[in-house]
């Protein structure tokens, strides 16, 4: 067993921010985003994204594993049953392809937090990829859009 005496002894920074320290920018498909952390060594992105209702995103392949809680709303993915809902977590193995839609029911936005390591590779209906998000990218467009709200960025680089 772990002795958790052990984690007093190191030097541990923590990295907080509140609510209103990670501005949303519209992506332009229905949902806004507000970037929290990322790690461009790793290809980590973490950010919480609002969808109005019936918003249908580009079917995507994931390059690594994507860790993603619900917070308010409903959505699916069109490829299975399962509906994720408010206090939902899902797990989607690297390589994975689906594509994501609120519930046209909806009656407010749809809230989630995801993590994920790698890439996201939007695909046409021929399955060919005509876009990526990953780290990098997410994280320099999140920066312009800060600059040009005249407002800090406050990610978390790690």
């Amino acid at each position: 067993m772990l002795d958790p005496s052990i984690f007093s002894e190191l030097d541990v920074l923590t990295f907080h921010r509140g609510e209103g320290e990670l501005p949303f920018f519209p992506l332009g498909d229905g949902s806004s985003i507000a970037l929290v952390h990322v790690d461009l060594a790793s290809n980590l992105w973490v950010a919480r994204q609002k969808f109005e209702p019936g918003t249908q995103l580009l079917r995507h392949r994931h390059t690594g594993p994507v860790h993603v809680f619900t917070t308010a709303g409903a959505w699916k993915y069109l490829e299975y049953d399962e509906v994720n809902r408010t206090g939902s977590y899902l797990f989607e193995p690297a390589n994975s392809t689906h594509t994501f839609k609120t519930l046209d029911e909806n009656t407010g936005p749809t809230e989630i937090w995801f993590m994920i390591t790698g890439s996201n590779l939007n695909l046409d209906e021929d399955g060919n990829v005509i876009s990526i998000y990953d780290a990098e990218s997410i994280s320099r467009w999140y920066a312009k859009k800060c600059a040009d709200a005249g407002v800090e960025p406050n990610v978390i680089v790690s």
